[in-house]
């Protein structure tokens, strides 16, 4: 039996996301960064001119925002579409703003109770690459396997910096960084689902590591895996 869920969790910026969609896409499993979800409401938020240190009501918006995560429908560098209301904010939930504040939004307990449900819902319909920073503690603490991809914060920072810059935004490498361990300090210290690796995850460190790398060794430690649970690993893409 092949597996059917994989989760892979890990800090921003760790490359997890870019593992995950090369994976899925040799595997022929779905990729679905859950992180978008968040992102989607801090950025409605946002827009709605919600305060964000108003709990109850963004915890409303999540509850009432539909949100979608489709295939890439236009050929602009996304691995997804994200749709907020019908609205495709793909890139908008990637802004400054955005990063400074998804955590703060993340972190709230009604806003997570109604994202879990609907990851939850996703990774039933079939094989699936679930990632984020809780599912292999929480959405799916069953799941065949579980990766936990982390860097060091500096190596995490210039990644994110170097995105900002490709996409033509002006940013500075300091201010990433602050952000960055601003938003790791929030994450890994919240309440509900803080940001760690499961008990039974592997960790793997891709600190100056390629992203040839880092595929090639998590392949082989999914393999590992498998292979002490009688499964095989099967790929649609030999590339």
């Amino acid at each position: 039996m092949p597996p059917t869920t994989i989760a892979i969790d890990g800090p921003a910026a760790s490359g997890k996301s870019t593992i995950a969609e090369l994976l899925a896409r040799r595997l022929g499993y779905l990729y679905f960064d859950t992180g978008v979800m968040y992102r989607a409401v801090t950025w409605a938020a946002l827009a709605r001119k919600i305060p964000l240190d108003d709990e109850a009501a963004v915890t409303r918006l999540a509850t009432e925002l539909h949100i979608e995560v489709l295939p890439p429908t236009a050929e602009d560098g996304r691995r997804y579409t994200v749709l907020a209301d019908g609205e495709d904010i793909t890139w908008a939930i990637r802004s400054p703003e955005v990063d400074a504040n998804v955590s703060r939004v993340s972190a709230y307990p009604g806003v997570r109770s109604a994202m879990v449900p609907q990851q939850r819902r996703i990774a039933a319909q079939g094989p699936v690459i679930m990632v984020g920073r809780d599912i292999g503690t929480v959405v799916l603490p069953d799941a065949d396997v579980k990766l936990y991809l982390d860097a060091t914060v500096e190596e995490r920072a210039r990644r994110r910096w170097l995105e900002m810059q490709a996409r033509g935004e002006h940013a500075e490498y300091g201010p990433v960084l602050a952000s960055m361990r601003r938003r790791d300090e929030i994450d890994s210290h919240r309440a509900v689902s803080p940001l760690r690796a499961a008990h039974d995850a592997i960790v793997l460190d891709t600190t100056g590591k390629s992203i040839e790398e880092v595929l090639g060794e998590a392949e082989q430690l999914i393999e590992r895996v498998l292979r002490d649970k009688g499964c095989l690993l099967t790929t649609t893409d030999p590339g």
